[in-house]
């Protein structure tokens, strides 16, 4: 007998200009002081003072956080945690990146349930309640807006995860308006990493489920058509919705059933280069699709037809991946970034500290294995 738990985010607004919904929320929640969680950059590009005046319009207190950083240190959300404490705020909302929703997820815990951030690092150890949060994102890729992880780099350069239900957002908003900006370089990234989600989804050997199998099939369906679109022009409304709601059932179903060995050798990278988490995964991905074939090739002919395949084989899901991955403007190679040859045995033994994520791949994979994967990258 099948036996399944499925958990999400239980409110998902997508609409052209969903961010005037934002006052409203935080009425329901009878919030007065609204904690804005973000980066500099998206203050330079002008997507947070449009934000706050609605808030303020509202009559609701704002105290901006704007010093988010990529794969966000401990550092940082311990900054944001005391400064967003002694303001006072009552409720948390995020427009960013993943780094950015993450950040907010950890903010609205410890502000609530305050405890020593490396006592829940790992699955189900952070227990406690949260204030309300909303999670905007402004990449179609992360699907940090319906996940109940939140990722943290150690001083130690390691990739750490939370993991609890307690993270989940009570409302993830959807608005294409906050992505018509991005960058084709990030369009590209980010738009694959959310196909690996899809992906490593569907493939997982632990807890692979009916729900989020058919999330996934209709994530890689929505991002492999709309990817080359938003390419051609950043400017398409209706293609970087869908991008957002692929990005978002993605992120739905490897909530459910965990990623796997694509991002364990991706955060080495996050962490020793400093290199996006979304180029990261983009750069390992066909290596381990590769790698994975000689257990994944059933599911990789299901998922074919997702993905425009020319037929339902796992030849073809490879080849159209790898059509669809040639057509993005990014670095396609390790050696095109800085990172060195020699480099690459510190960064399999990194790898390994991943098994949080290993046990979740269709195949085991050995050091020796992560150290060929990446040369195969390099």
């Amino acid at each position: 007998m099948l036996s399944m738990t499925f958990a999400t985010t239980p409110r998902i607004v997508l609409r052209d200009g969903a961010l005037d919904d934002l006052p409203g929320m935080f009425a329901d929640f009878n919030a007065r002081h609204v904690a804005l969680v973000t980066d500099a950059g998206l203050v330079r590009a002008g997507l947070v003072a449009p934000v706050e005046a609605k808030l303020r319009a509202a009559g609701l207190s704002v105290t901006i956080y704007d010093e988010v950083q990529a794969d966000p240190p401990e550092a940082v959300i311990l900054s944001a945690v005391e400064r967003l404490g002694a303001a006072g705020v009552d409720a948390v909302f995020a427009i960013g990146g993943g780094s950015a929703m993450d950040t907010a997820k950890l903010v609205a815990y410890l502000l609530r349930s305050p405890c020593a951030l490396e006592t829940i690092y790992g699955v189900d150890l952070a227990k406690g309640a949260r204030l309300p949060l909303i999670l905007a994102p402004t990449t179609a890729g992360t699907g940090s807006e319906v996940t109940p992880i939140s990722i943290v780099t150690t001083p130690g350069e390691e990739k750490k995860g939370v993991v609890s239900r307690v993270l989940l957002p009570d409302v993830a908003l959807l608005d294409p308006n906050l992505t018509l900006g991005l960058p084709p370089a990030v369009t590209a990234a980010t738009g694959v990493d959310a196909m690996v989600h899809a992906i490593e989804a569907f493939t997982s050997k632990r807890l692979k489920n009916p729900l989020s199998d058919v999330l996934a099939k209709q994530a890689l369906s929505l991002l492999s058509a709309n990817l080359p679109l938003v390419m051609r022009d950043g400017k398409d409304k209706a293609a970087r919705g869908a991008m957002l709601l692929g990005s978002c059932l993605a992120g739905m179903a490897f909530a459910n059933a965990p990623v796997a060995a694509v991002h364990a050798l991706a955060y080495p990278l996050g962490g020793r280069y400093h290199l996006p988490h979304g180029l990261s995964n983009a750069l390992m991905l066909l290596p381990v699709l590769r790698f994975n074939l000689q257990a994944a090739a059933p599911l990789y002919a299901e998922l074919a037809p997702s993905v425009g395949a020319a037929e339902q084989s796992a030849e073809a899901f490879l080849a159209a991946i790898e059509a669809l991955v040639a057509q993005c403007e990014m670095p396609k190679r390790l050696h095109e970034l800085q990172v060195t040859r020699e480099s690459l045995p510190l960064l399999a033994a990194d790898a390994m500290q991943q098994q949080r994520l290993l046990i979740n791949n269709p195949v085991e994979v050995t050091e020796a294995d992560a150290l060929r994967l990446y040369e195969e990258a390099f």
